[in-house]
C-alpha cells in the first residue's frame, strides 16, 4: 500500500487495469472513477469485464497490471479480507448464504463477536436491527435465512457489508431477481446509504433502472472503458445499448400469432403441499403448439413448484399433467426430458450447469442418452465436441474453446450455452424460468429470437419471467400467479406492468380464498 494524492471527493480510482485469464483477456486497461457518495453504474455486454473489474477491486482476483486507488491511497489488495478491512464490501448476484442459519447467523458468520465461549448474539442482533432501520433494510434477526424471499436474502447480503464497516458497496446484478416494488426498496436504500457519506457502485443490464437511479456511468466493451457518463440525463437507453453492444435497445415484441388448436402440455388440477403450506392450489392450464404462455407473480408464489411439477421433479398431491395426450404424470424427470420437455432452469449454475465440468460435458448433461452425445450407456466425446462447437457458433457463445470448464464463461455466456443444448436438442414443450436473468441486452434480445423462432415452428413455450415487459412482449396467453393459484389471466395486448401488479400483489379481490 502506497500514499498518493488524495483526490478530493474521489472514493475509486482504477487506472489501467489488465486482467488475463487463459485465453481470455478479460480486462484491457480498463479505467474507473467513483465519486464518494454517489450511485454509479457499470453497463457493458456479458464478458465485457465488468465482475472481473469489480471482483479485482473486492480482492478476489489481483490484476496483472494497473492500479487500484482507494479513498486516495494505492493498494495491492491480495484477498476479499484486505479489501474489507479497507472498507470495501460485494454482495454477489447469487447469494452467499446458508439457508439453514439465522440472519444474524449469516450475517456474523466469519466475523463473530464475542469470545470462542460465548458468542456475543445479543450485541450481534442490537448491530444488525440497528443498521437495518438507519438504512431502510429492517429484517428479523432471529429469522430462518430459508424462509425469506429473494428480496429480504439480499437485504442480509447488504446488511453483511455494513456490518463489517463497508464504506464502498458493490452490487453485481441487485435488481436480476427483484420484483418492481423490490427494487424500488433497494435504490432507497442505496439512496439512503449515500446520503450518509457510502458510495455505491452496480453492475445492471437493466438500463432504464440505471439512467433513473445513478449519479454516473461507465459504460464497459470488450473490456475496454468505452463510455465515462458523468450526467446520466444526457443519454438514453437506446444511446447506451449503442455504446454496449454496437446496436438499438432490442425489444420483446412479438406481433404475429402462431396459435394452432393442438394442445402440447395441459396441467390439471394441481395441488402440493410442503410442511403443511400450500404451495399449488388447483393449477389448471393448457399451452398450444407454437403458444408462448406467460407466468408472472411475486417469487415465492408457486412458480417454481409448478416448474417442479411439470419436471417430476416435486411430488403432487392432486391434479394430472399431460403431454400431447399422454398422461405423464407419474413418468420420472428423465422420461419426461426424453418425452420432449426442454428445460431452461431459474439459476443456471445450481440447477443448469456443473461449473467444473468442461463445456462440452455441460451440453451434455441431461442429454447423454440421445445422439450426438451417446447412446445411454456411453459418451460418444467427439460427438459431444461437434455439437458444443456448433452452439457455441450459432448462440455467440464467447468462449476460447469447448473444452474449457463452464466456470471461466460469463453469466450470459453460460446462458446462451443452456439455451443453446436445450433448443439443440429438438424439444417439443419448453419450460423458460427467467431465461434472461442477469444478461446483456445483446444476449437477450438473442434469446428472444429463439423463442420466436421455437414458437414458429410450433413450440409450445412456458415462460416464467420477472420481467414484466418480456412477458407482455413474448406471450400469448398471460397467467398471473398468487399464493400458489391462478389469479388472473390476461391478453398481453391489453395488460400493462401497472395492471399485472394489481394482480401480482393480490389486489381486485385476488386475494379471496
Amino acid at each position: 500500500m502506497t500514499e498518493t494524492s488524495l483526490a478530493v471527493g474521489v472514493a475509486i480510482e482504477l487506472r489501467d487495469i489488465v486482467k488475463r485469464f487463459p485465453g481470455v483477456i478479460a480486462n484491457d486497461g480498463v479505467n474507473l472513477t467513483v465519486r464518494t457518495g454517489s450511485i454509479h453504474a457499470i453497463v457493458g455486454e456479458n464478458g465485457a469485464g465488468k465482475s472481473t473489474l469489480m471482483k479485482t477491486l473486492y480482492g478476489a482476483h489481483r490484476p496483472d497490471e494497473g492500479t487500484v486507488t482507494v479513498n486516495g491511497v494505492e493498494h495491492e489488495f491480495r484477498s476479499p479480507r484486505e479489501a474489507i478491512a479497507a472498507g470495501i464490501g460485494m454482495v454477489f448476484q447469487h447469494f452467499q448464504l446458508a439457508d439453514n442459519l439465522t440472519v444474524w447467523e449469516n450475517i456474523v458468520l466469519g466475523d463473530e463477536p464475542g469470545s470462542w465461549w460465548a458468542l456475543g448474539s445479543r450485541t450481534a442482533r442490537a448491530k444488525i436491527r440497528e443498521l437495518g432501520k438507519r438504512y431502510g433494510l429492517e429484517i428479523n434477526p432471529d429469522s430462518l435465512v430459508g424462509d425469506l424471499g429473494v428480496g429480504q436474502k439480499q437485504r442480509v447480503e447488504i446488511l453483511k457489508v455494513l456490518y463489517r464497516g463497508a464504506k464502498i458497496i458493490i452490487l453485481d446484478e441487485p435488481t436480476a431477481v427483484l420484483v418492481p416494488q423490490e427494487v424500488d426498496e433497494l435504490f432507497n436504500s442505496l439512496a439512503e446509504l449515500t446520503a450518509g457519506g457510502a458510495t455505491a457502485i452496480f453492475i445492471s443490464h437493466k438500463l432504464d433502472e440505471v439512467l433513473e437511479h445513478a449519479d454516473a456511468i461507465t459504460v464497459i466493451r470488450a473490456g475496454k472503458t468505452v463510455g465515462e457518463i458523468d450526467d446520466p440525463n444526457t443519454v438514453n437507453a437506446h444511446q447506451l445499448s449503442e455504446m454496449m453492444i454496437g446496436s438499438e435497445l432490442p425489444s420483446p415484441e412479438t406481433r404475429e400469432s402462431t396459435v394452432t388448436t393442438d394442445v402440447a402440455l395441459e396441467v390439471t388440477g394441481l395441488h402440493i403441499s410442503l410442511d403443511g403450506i400450500e404451495r399449488l392450489r388447483d393449477v389448471s392450464f393448457k399451452i398450444h403448439r407454437g403458444e408462448v404462455v406467460g407466468i408472472a407473480g411475486v417469487e415465492g408464489n408457486g412458480q417454481a413448484e409448478l416448474v417442479q411439477a411439470i419436471l417430476g421433479l416435486e411430488h403432487l398431491d392432486a391434479g394430472r399433467v399431460t403431454l400431447f395426450g399422454d398422461d405423464i404424470t407419474k413418468a420420472s424427470t428423465g422420461a419426461r426430458r426424453h418425452a420432449g420437455i426442454g428445460y431452461i432452469p431459474e439459476d443456471r449454475q445450481k440447477d443448469g450447469m456443473i461449473l467444473s465440468f468442461s463445456l462440452w460435458e455441460n451440453c451434455a448433461l441431461g442429454h447423454q442418452w440421445q445422439e450426438p452425445y451417446g447412446d445411454g450407456r456411453w459418451i460418444d466425446k467427439d460427438g459431444a465436441l461437434g455439437r458444443t462447437e456448433e452452439i457455441i457458433r450459432e448462440f455467440d457463445v464467447r468462449t476460447p474453446g469447448s473444452t474449457v470448464p463452464a466456470l471461466t464463461l460469463s453469466g450470459g455466456n453460460q446462458q446462451k450455452l443452456i439455451v443453446g443444448r436445450e433448443m439443440t436438442s429438438n424439444p417439443k414443450v419448453l419450460v423458460a424460468s427467467h431465461p434472461t436473468r442477469g444478461i446483456d441486452v445483446g444476449a437477450q434480445a438473442a434469446i428472444w429470437e429463439v423463442i420466436r423462432q421455437a414458437r414458429r415452428a410450433g413450440l409450445g413455450v412456458l415462460l416464467i419471467s420477472a420481467d414484466l415487459e418480456e412477458l407482455i412482449g413474448l406471450s400469448d396467453t398471460l397467467h398471473v400467479m398468487f399464493d400458489g393459484r391462478i389469479n388472473a389471466t390476461l391478453n398481453p395486448k391489453e395488460a400493462t406492468p401497472a395492471l399485472l401488479g394489481t394482480y401480482m400483489t393480490g389486489a381486485n379481490g385476488a386475494d379471496r380464498d
